[in-house]
Parts: C-alpha cells; sequence; structure tokens
C-alpha cells in the first residue's frame, strides 16, 4: 500500500513539471513565432561574433521582407533542408522572388548551395538575442550524464514522498482517541443523579418528604389540652349532685 503511495506522488510530481515545462515553451513559442526560439551556435563560422555554444535566441515575427544586409539570420540549408545555420546576409540577390545571399563572418566567401539561395521558404528568423556560452549546458545534458540527471530528479522525488509516507506512519494509530467536546446528556443526568445522594447513600431528596410527612401526620393528630381531659369527670360530677 505504501509503495503504490509513493508511485502515485511520483507520478504526481513528474506530471506536474512536465505540465510546467510545456506550458512554458508553448508560452516561448507563442511570443518568438517559431517552432523552436533556441539554437546552439555549432562552428566557428561566425567568429568572432558569434562563439561555439553560444546560445541564440530567433524571433520568428521579423517578416522576411524586412531583412536586410547585415542581419544575423537563421535558416534551412537552401540543398536539403538537412540542416540549420546561422550566417550574416550579404546581399540581396533578387526582388522578385526576394532572394537572399549570406556568409559567415569566418568564411572567405559565400558557399553555393549553403549560404544562397535563401528565399522565404528556407527563413526561420532573426537573431534577437546571444547567450555567450550557455549552450555547455546541452553538452551536460547528452548521454549518459541526462540520463543521471534524470536518475537523481526521480531519486529526490522518491525521497520526498518516502518522508511524507513516513511522517504519517508516526502517528500511532492505536493510541487514544480524544474525545469529541459535544457533552453527553446521558452522562450530564448520572452525573447529577449520583450527586443527590448524600454522604451516607441516602437520597437527599427522599429525605426530605419523609420529613415532610411526619409534619403532616403530627398536625392531624394534636394532641389534647388539659381542660379537655377534665371535662368528661366534671360531666359526671354535675350529674351526681342532680
Amino acid at each position: 500500500m505504501a509503495k503504490k503511495s509513493i508511485s502515485k506522488g511520483i507520478i504526481k510530481d513528474i506530471a506536474i513539471v512536465g505540465i510546467g515545462v510545456l506550458v512554458i515553451w508553448i508560452g516561448l513559442q507563442i511570443a518568438f513565432g517559431t517552432q523552436n526560439p533556441f539554437y546552439v551556435v555549432a562552428s566557428g563560422s561566425m567568429i568572432p561574433v558569434l562563439e561555439v555554444y553560444d546560445v541564440l535566441i530567433v524571433q520568428g515575427h521579423e517578416p522576411f521582407d524586412e531583412i536586410e544586409v547585415g542581419d544575423i539570420i537563421v535558416f534551412n540549408r537552401p540543398v536539403d533542408h538537412d540542416r540549420v545555420i546561422v550566417h550574416r546576409v550579404a546581399s540581396i540577390v533578387d526582388d522578385e522572388p526576394r532572394t537572399l545571399r549570406t556568409k559567415g563572418d569566418a568564411n572567405p566567401a559565400s558557399i553555393p548551395g549553403t549560404d544562397f539561395p535563401i528565399t522565404e521558404e528556407e527563413y526561420i528568423g532573426k537573431v534577437a538575442y546571444t547567450l555567450p556560452q550557455v549552450g555547455y549546458v546541452t553538452q551536460l545534458l547528452k548521454p549518459p550524464i541526462n540520463y543521471v540527471i534524470i536518475a537523481v530528479v526521480i531519486g529526490i522525488m522518491v525521497a520526498k514522498q518516502m518522508a511524507k509516507r513516513k511522517k504519517e506512519e508516526n502517528i500511532d494509530p492505536f493510541s487514544p482517541k480524544i474525545e469529541s467536546e459535544t457533552p453527553d446528556v446521558s452522562s450530564e443526568k448520572a452525573t447529577e443523579e449520583i450527586s443527590g445522594l448524600n454522604e451516607s447513600g441516602t437520597d437527599s431528596e427522599y429525605s426530605e418528604i419523609k420529613e415532610n410527612s411526619d409534619v403532616l401526620e403530627n398536625t392531624e393528630k394534636p394532641t389534647k389540652s388539659k381542660d379537655q381531659e377534665d371535662e368528661p369527670n366534671r360531666k359526671s360530677e354535675e350529674d351526681s349532685k342532680r
């Protein structure tokens, strides 16, 4: 049961990270107008302006018709579109359709099939920003390093879930439960009935009733006065005199 709970927690964390990365990536694509806004310089053809492992941020919203001589652009190799190249625009060859010729700053001349002809079909975008040497990170993420990083991330997630599970298990399930603070009516009534007994175990209320009954008996049978007791004797004496 514990393993199942940990697995669910890991899957949840991975899903959250994956969704977050996806949302950010889609947002960047929309913001820069290209499927891939980031490119890493892989050759020295643009040295010293662009060094190997520099990361380029490409603006795809820049219209091809507005590209001018001197701009650095990213495009697919015109021969077979099998490579992505970043070079500087050297000249505008034709306007109908608009066709460009590019050249690497470190290259002596333009290379046919690589630097020209560049049409809107090959155009990807204009270089907007450069992040120097950040591309080294991509080299670190190559196999097997990327697998090690993934394993470490998953290990952290597992440790996190196990720590959470252990914290929950530290609560003793057999410890006495705290009763509800809601008063028990029957208990209160029983307590009141018990408190009604005096120390000798006699019901104080019953004692009071008994005392009252004694008073009533005494009231119903009053004692005779001395004059009332002598009254028959006086009657007898008067009858004898007659």
